[in-house]
């Protein structure tokens, strides 16, 4: 990138590698000096979280507002009843209004931990396209709209093409995402003039296509920018780990497991994913992310520390290291790991080690749980035990019992 940018935000999304790719980087650089830029990223409610892989997004959008610009994040209210087909391989499953409304409100506690929504100039907007989609006539629709479109040059999006050449079916209304996307940019342009949407590399099309029709149905002159796909440096994608997605709401993943993905970074991520999931100084990023050996281990829990307080605040994060040290150089039990609380009524007759480990989380099924037994990868309160038919009843477990899978994967049972 041989660019230099005069405003804040561009160099910041320059500098800490935020940026993928932009369609005017003068233009846009240009309109964030001379004022208050609103821009929106767009993000379809199928999950009551959002996961790791969307952080990248929410801190630009904190980036934004930070440097003095105004963030919209548009939940697609409208557009998850259609699907984005974006290198998918198969159609998404299709959801109810009470579904999608219920997603929307937990996906809305998440924001509110990164961006501020008070009034003001900048303060963020919370935005739903169902209210301007929900009520299109179709005919106007087509008329006013779908003539703008090209079907040969969709047909050239990598995204559709991707599904063609494998052969797999692209329904009709996948088809029309793209086009309700671009409409979404047009709305928000004529409704609250915004003026850039931003979202991973592999929204280019939509982007541009949104681009294309705003210029065209209201002569506007609007941005797209977009942030890399990342995936960790092993190549496995950003937001998922051994046990699922790394999600961002408490209720459905404990700060401590949160805490604890982040603490497990490889070496190589580290310096990458301070600048990226932090607000550290670059060169503290930079300082951090070339330490060697065991030293690495302390820039980790820094990383680990620092995300985790963005999403669950800074006392959360003290306590995970906090359980963390306890259970790693003490060999202790920790408040925080996650818990199994059993009812006394349902070990009356026992229950196996191996419906432990799957029960506990520390494996997916029980022919996993019972490998890992097997292999000599758990252990019972720092004990290694390799019979997957150990019974525990009421009486085992007055004290809690730890369940460790590894070094780094913890558990407790107690009586609930």
């Amino acid at each position: 990138m041989t660019y230099h940018p005069k405003s804040d935000f561009m160099r910041v999304m320059i500098e800490r590698g935020f940026l993928a790719d932009c369609t005017d980087y003068q233009g846009l650089d240009e309109a964030l000096v001379k004022g208050i830029v609103p821009a929106y990223i767009g993000f379809d409610a199928t999950a009551k979280s959002l996961h790791v892989g969307s952080l990248i997004q929410i801190m630009m959008l904190r980036w934004l507002q930070k440097t003095g610009h105004k963030p919209i994040t548009l939940m697609g209210g409208g557009t998850t009843k259609v699907g984005d087909p974006s290198f998918r391989s198969d159609e998404r499953p299709l959801l109810g209004p009470d579904q999608i409304a219920e997603n929307i409100a937990g996906i809305q506690k998440v924001f509110a931990k990164y961006i501020d929504y008070a009034d003001g100039p900048n303060g963020a907007l919370m935005l739903d396209n169902a209210e301007w989609l929900d009520g299109l006539n179709y005919l106007d629709f087509l008329r006013d709209i779908g003539r703008h479109f090209s079907v040969n040059r969709m047909l050239s999006f990598e995204s559709v093409k991707s599904r063609l050449d494998r052969e797999q079916s692209l329904s009709f209304l996948e088809f029309n995402y793209m086009i309700l996307q671009a409409y979404d940019f047009l709305e928000l342009n004529r409704r609250y003039g915004c003026l850039l949407q931003m979202g991973g590399s592999d929204q280019w099309g939509n982007i541009v296509n949104g681009i294309d029709l705003t210029r065209r149905v209201l002569d506007q002159e609007i941005y797209g920018l977009t942030s890399p796909l990342l995936t960790t440096s092993d190549g496995k994608k950003m937001g998922k780990s051994q046990n699922g997605a790394i999600w961002l709401n408490e209720e459905m993943l404990s700060a401590y497991e949160f805490w604890q993905f982040w603490r497990n970074t490889t070496d190589a991520d580290v310096g990458r994913f301070l600048k990226l999931y932090t607000e550290l100084p670059l060169d503290e990023c930079e300082r951090l992310g070339a330490l060697q050996g065991s030293e690495i281990n302390e820039a980790k829990i820094v990383l680990a520390n620092e995300v985790t307080a963005l999403c669950h605040g800074r006392a959360a994060a003290e306590a995970a290291e906090a359980t963390a040290r306890e259970v790693f150089e003490k060999g202790g039990v920790g408040d925080d790991l996650p818990t199994l609380a059993l009812p006394a009524a349902e070990l009356v007759e026992g229950i196996s080690l191996a419906q432990l480990v799957v029960r506990s989380g520390l494996a997916k099924s029980g022919k996993d749980g019972k490998r890992l037994i097997a292999e000599g990868g758990l252990k019972v309160n720092d004990e290694t035990c390799t019979d997957a038919g150990r019974m525990f009843t009421a009486a085992d477990l007055v004290s809690p019992v730890k369940l460790s899978a590894g070094k780094k994967r913890h558990a407790l049972v107690e009586l609930g």
